[in-house]
């Protein structure tokens, strides 16, 4: 069987990074959507905006390669029903960790992967619960120094110096990191890819 191209519709270079480290060969064609690229439906829930703005990245740049299958994603992080995307700027991003801090929020990925050539789609969901230890507005304005805050969902990176925030974690770690590596290989695999065959260098 002749093993199609993978081609990873984001610019994230986390994303990008945990590709890399499960030995995936693809390629980056990032969506002109972007994270945040389309408001959030009235009465829709998190998880279903969340798959639906990685399916309308997939599908827009399989639109554009025609061949091969295109991973998309997009991450979300709610509490209480509120939507935290990417903080606007520091003082948003300081108020962010600030709703989120000795609480227990969701984060939501929602994974699509599109057959190009087909238009054929699946698309799922992961959801991790991440409590956030006590903080004051002190800390909060440390980190959001640093600039990690800036171009992440929820204004922490749990990959990076947010670690120092976080308390604890309920299922994929990887899901808050950006890209939940297990649920992606069970879609791959639904277009009978097996991701243990695709190991090379990029």
């Amino acid at each position: 069987m002749t093993i199609p191209e993978i081609v990873l519709a984001s610019a994230s270079p986390r994303r990008a990074a945990l590709l890399d480290q499960i030995r995936l060969r693809f390629r980056m064609c990032p969506s002109a959507l972007g994270d945040d690229g389309e408001a959030q439906l009235a009465g829709e829930q998190a998880e279903a905006y969340a798959r639906r703005l990685a399916l309308a990245k997939a599908s827009e740049v399989a639109a554009v390669v025609k061949q091969g299958l295109v991973i998309g994603a997009d991450t979300v992080v709610t509490c209480d029903e509120r939507l935290f995307g990417k903080p606007r700027d520091r003082a948003e991003a300081q108020a962010f960790l600030l709703s989120l801090a000795g609480r227990t929020h969701q984060v939501i990925t929602g994974v699509a992967v599109v057959e190009a050539a087909t238009g054929r789609a699946e698309v799922d969901a992961a959801v991790t619960g991440v409590t956030m230890r006590p903080f004051d507005a002190e800390e909060a304005a440390l980190y959001v120094a640093t600039g990690e805050p800036m171009d992440k969902a929820g204004a922490y990176g749990i990959q990076e110096r947010g670690a120092l925030l976080v308390e604890g974690i309920q299922g994929d770690y990887f899901n808050v990191v950006g890209l939940p590596l297990a649920l992606l290989a069970a879609l791959l695999r639904r277009f009978g890819v097996e991701p243990w065959s695709m190991e090379a260098a990029r």
